[in-house]
């Protein structure tokens, strides 16, 4: 349904310093992948700065939500209200700025949003992409992932920190990082933790063009996609078709994955549409990954992350450059072994895991949205 005809204008008090009232709508205040983005933003606002209230949407709660209660001045379960019923919730607290965190993902409630219940609305994290809702002002993104003059690609206006667009907070229990598996084990072992959608014909050409290259390399494909035998030896057909033997290939799943993390000396990004948080936890484990950098925004995540890193130079822009990239970093076992040893480190220290630093990124985002919209008549 076509909202725009009844939109209504808001009172919001147009005061460039005050505290502002901020939403955040999301069905994922729980145990999801979110929230290693999500909890290090909402751990560290400035309460001086915004006022956080949760719009949850959730069917069931865990341990995670109780985490998220206590981030937030104002909680309120969602489930059950009407997208006019919840519109209008949001007025009366008298949101400034309400923050979509789910996008075209499960759950999501979007429709509100299409209601302009409050005078700023942005989009960020969920799903990485558009909401062709031009009712959303602005889509939260980096330099990185939505270079200038990609803009016609989205509905929102981009709004571009600087890079990493995000924070990152390690899962619990992932371990330490280990030797260089190559040492012992003879070969280079390549590895993805991708999802089965993300793993299409130009992935598997380049991919098998690395193993040729790489003599006695390993590819390890492990996800939830890849329990089956039967997707397993699909999987395998493809590779096969390119002349790379099945003995080549470690297909399967395993969870938590953190030993099969721990077994690889490089990780190799999807595309068009990279990978996500396990392209962190990837690095996190000391392997470096290669990406090619695509279509903005998801096909530019590989980027973000390792420009956010500092390792710009594992970054393709062609199919070529990330076979050339892939095997030069596996026919130097020393700077690998280097490497290893420093990555998490590099994380720790860097842009990438600076909680603090990014909420005031975000924090300052937010105040010259509101500035913008203020000065509008």
């Amino acid at each position: 349904m076509h909202h725009r005809g009844q939109w209504r204008s808001h009172n919001n008090r147009r005061d460039p310093q005050r505290c502002l009232k901020v939403g955040y709508v999301s069905p994922d205040f729980r145990h999801h992948s979110c929230r290693y983005f999500l909890e290090p933003l909402l751990a560290h606002h400035d309460k001086n700065v915004v006022e956080v209230y949760a719009y949850a949407e959730l069917v069931r709660e865990d341990a995670a939500t109780v985490r998220y209660q206590g981030y937030a001045d104002h909680w309120v379960p969602t489930l059950g209200m009407s997208d006019d019923a919840l519109s209008e919730r949001i007025r009366a607290d008298g949101i400034d700025i309400l923050v979509d965190l789910a996008g075209h993902t499960a759950k999501n409630r979007l429709a509100v949003f299409a209601r302009k219940p409050a005078p700023v609305s942005l989009s960020w994290l969920g799903f990485g992409y558009t909401t062709g809702l031009t009712a959303v002002d602005y889509l939260l993104t980096d330099t990185a992932s939505v270079p200038e003059g990609s803009e016609s690609l989205f509905s929102e206006t981009p709004w571009r920190l600087a890079t990493p667009g995000y924070a990152y907070r390690p899962a619990e229990g992932m371990g330490q990082v280990g030797t260089l598996p190559a040492l012992t084990r003879g070969h280079i072992t390549f590895g993805t933790l991708t999802r089965a959608v993300r793993i299409n014909p130009l992935t598997i050409r380049v991919w098998a063009e690395i193993l040729k290259q790489v003599e006695g390399a390993r590819l390890v494909i492990d996800s939830s996609n890849f329990q089956s035998a039967a997707m397993q030896d699909a999987l395998a057909e493809k590779f096969a078709a390119h002349g790379i033997a099945r003995e080549r290939l470690a297909i399967g799943y395993h969870s938590p994955p953190w030993d099969v993390l721990r077994g690889l000396d490089i990780g190799l990004d999807c595309f068009p549409h990279n990978s996500g948080t396990t392209l962190f936890e990837t690095l996190y484990m000391g392997a470096p990954f290669v990406t090619l950098a695509g279509r903005p925004s998801v096909g530019r995540l590989g980027s973000s992350i390792l420009e956010g890193v500092g390792h710009p130079e594992w970054i393709a822009h062609t199919e070529d450059d990330y076979v050339e990239i892939a095997v030069a970093l596996a026919s130097d076992l020393s700077k690998l072994a280097a490497l290893r040893g420093g990555l998490r480190h590099e994380m720790e220290s860097g842009p990438l895991m600076d909680e603090a630093g990014f909420a005031r990124k975000v924090e300052a985002a937010y105040r010259e949205m509101w500035v913008k919209w203020g000065g509008a008549t």
